[in-house]
């Protein structure tokens, strides 16, 4: 059994706490891209787990892996394993391992990112980590991949060969460019403590599927940030839709059995980029508040609006779910009417998918679809039946757009506010 769990929004769907409810069913879990720019939040009791890096998986007694689509810092991912262990987790090579291409964000990396974004007249929005140009340099081979960290020699032979390249590209940026031979001590370091974890991942899991094991896959950010899929330019710098796991994995198309997406309830935004269904005045603050929308990784206010079906639409296009879970219902109670945008008009016409171009997606306007609310708390619900008439048929709606079923409704923080809906 080999399952995809995507975000089918622009990230923030709530995926951690999915991916920690369906882990206990399989025998590994693996992030396939992304970065630190995302993060994970996942509630079990008294204890939150803000995870970056490490799968939302480590919770359960599955095998966890950091795929080569990822892009790794170091001192992250060590933080992340230690606050883990404090918390009576530990992460053992048996546990966890790490692909051996995994390429490396350098503090170069952060330089540079932090250098482009304040020279662009128009923002990004980007979170400063240093995932794009660890990205770049992936591409342009000129990548610090997990194992030449793992081995000084290696690291070392690589660094004579970038350093001076890397130096010069920030000095023309105005930074400082001594972040480059300063950082090579540290993270010789962070080599010897992370060999260990070593794996080829693409082999563990194709080895795993023909034995019978199962495999969940999990993502970073949503569907609406993928590089080429996304809102253009206001994009993550990876594929982040369900294709992008197969080929970050190195695991055949054909062994896919299920795609899961994952769909807020209503839709928000980190950053900059076009958003029809954006609530500047009382709604949008009432969704921002209730859901707790602020950042796992920067802490910034999200932009909150209502429920966008022409954008969903378009990620189960670009990720054929098999189904759906809805995250964050509760966070509609007390919200009447409840409008869904199930189109736009777009110069003078009215469109149900978005347009191509993310300046004529700004210039959307919605056209939204009035649906009752309901003033009882749903947070204590145990199945779809406890749910008020006007909750059901608003999850009901979501699938008839979509055309795809909502087998799990999430209905707060907590592990065990979470239910199969059929």
């Amino acid at each position: 059994m080999f399952t995809i769990i995507t975000g089918a929004q622009f990230g923030d769907e709530g995926k951690g706490k999915i991916v920690d409810i369906l882990s206990k069913d399989y025998d590994l879990v693996v992030r396939f891209q992304g970065g630190n720019n995302a993060g994970h939040t996942v509630i079990v009791g008294d204890d939150t787990y803000k995870l970056h890096l490490i799968p939302s998986g480590v919770l359960a007694d599955a095998r966890i892996l950091i795929g080569p689509g990822v892009v790794l810092d170091p001192g992250v991912l060590l933080q992340e394993i230690e606050m883990l262990k404090n918390a009576g987790i530990r992460i053992t090579p048996e546990k966890f391992g790490i692909d051996a291409k995994t390429s490396i964000i350098m503090p170069y990396h952060i330089e540079l990112d932090k250098l482009r974004e304040q020279e662009r007249t128009r923002k990004i929005g980007t979170t400063a980590r240093g995932i794009g140009f660890a990205y770049i340099d992936k591409i342009s081979r000129d990548e610090v991949r997990l194992v030449d960290l793992a081995y000084e020699d290696a690291f070392l032979a690589a660094m004579d060969e970038l350093a001076v390249r890397k130096e010069r590209a920030i000095e023309e940026l105005g930074g400082d460019s001594g972040v480059v031979r300063a950082s090579i001590p540290g993270y010789t370091e962070y080599g010897a403590l992370l060999r260990p974890y070593l794996t080829d991942v693409s082999y563990e899991l194709n080895r795993a599927l023909d034995s019978g094991r199962s495999v969940l896959a999990e993502g970073a950010q949503g569907a609406h940030l993928d590089l080429i899929h996304g809102t253009q330019k206001f994009v993550t710098s990876s594929s982040t839709i369900a294709g992008g796991a197969c080929a970050y994995l190195g695991v055949g198309p054909m062994r896919v059995d299920c795609v899961v997406g994952i769909v807020k309830a209503y839709i928000t935004r980190v950053g900059e980029g076009p958003l029809p269904t954006e609530q500047h005045g009382e709604v949008g603050d009432r969704l921002r508040d209730a859901g707790g929308e602020f950042g796992t990784t920067t802490g910034r206010p999200r932009r909150c609006g209502w429920f966008d079906a022409p954008l969903t639409r378009k990620a189960v296009h670009l990720n054929a779910y098999s189904e759906i879970a809805i995250t964050k219902l509760d966070v509609l109670t007390g919200i009447d009417p409840i409008r869904i945008c199930t189109g736009y008009e777009l110069d003078n016409q009215c469109i149900e998918y978005p347009p191509e171009l993310s300046s004529d997606l700004a210039r959307c306007v919605p056209v939204y679809e009035a649906m009752a609310g309901w003033d009882r708390d749903i947070s204590d619900a145990k199945g779809f039946s406890d749910l008020p008439k006007a909750a059901q048929d608003y999850v009901r709606r979501i699938e008839e757009i979509l055309g795809v079923s909502a087998k799990i409704i999430s209905i707060g923080p907590d592990r065990e506010q979470i239910f199969y809906a059929k």
